[in-house]
């Protein structure tokens, strides 16, 4: 069982989100909760935990300087940040300071489960235990490029580059680029920008993000040149794809 630390400083969002971990199901307990990083820093010198969900908008002690306060201290507990859509230029600095991952309030159970089953993967990893996927196979007897795959699978669209794919596999990149295109018919990057732009109609039919902060969310940092390529495959240009689905609802 691995223990959980909540903290955010509204108590109805903590009782919803302890409430969440229980509906997972999975072998994770919460056994704290703190309102806010400076109270959790303290917390955490008299009690011991395997990951902290945290807001990244807090009073006091944001969560961006709680982890890197946490980080200094020497503690290595995985942090998992909690937001909303205006905060995720925060996120991207979190994600860089070390954050496992980040999840969209309100934060629902599907959610939630597939972010910890991916935390508890590299936690059994990490202790040499063995892991398996829907399949059952364990990732050791999966070949390179289907080990590839699953890691995409595993990161925001916008983290994933072939250098750290290749790096995941232990590959040289060009030799994993072209073992890529031979078994998958199409090369990694227009394979990965395929799964961008799905995600990109995602956020613009089901969000008000502006197209920016689409873009930036995916890891086009040109506005330009995610309008360029958005409108080369889809034919149409981001504005235009989202007009057009609000006109048919």
């Amino acid at each position: 069982m691995c223990n959980i630390l909540i903290v955010d400083d509204e108590k109805w969002v903590r009782s919803a989100l302890k409430w969440t971990v229980e509906q997972t199901g999975m072998q994770v307990t919460v056994i704290g909760e703190c309102s806010n990083g400076l109270e959790a820093l303290d917390w955490l010198r008299e009690h011991q935990v395997d990951l902290v969900l945290a807001d990244i908008t807090m009073p006091v002690m944001t969560g961006l300087t709680f982890l890197e306060q946490l980080r200094q201290a020497g503690n290595e507990q995985d942090v998992i940040f909690i937001t909303v859509n205006e905060d995720f230029s925060l996120v991207q600095q979190a994600l860089r300071a070390g954050a496992f991952d980040y999840l969209l309030k309100p934060v629902e159970t599907e959610q939630l489960t597939t972010c910890f089953t991916k935390w508890l993967n590299r936690q059994n990893k990490a202790r040499n235990l063995p892991q398996e996927d829907e399949t059952g196979i364990p990732p050791e007897l999966l070949s390179p490029v289907e080990q590839v795959l699953k890691y995409i699978e595993s990161l925001p669209p916008g983290q994933v580059t072939l250098a750290e794919a290749a790096k995941h596999v232990h590959m040289n990149p060009s030799y994993l680029s072209q073992l890529f295109k031979q078994q998958k018919g199409t090369n990694f990057i227009d394979y990965v920008t395929k799964i961008r732009l799905t995600e990109a109609k995602r956020l613009l039919t089901s969000t008000t993000l502006r197209i920016s902060e689409i873009a930036e969310r995916l890891g086009y940092s040109d506005l330009a040149y995610f309008t360029n390529i958005f409108k080369k495959t889809c034919h149409t240009t981001p504005s235009e794809y989202r007009k057009t689905h609000a006109r048919q609802q």
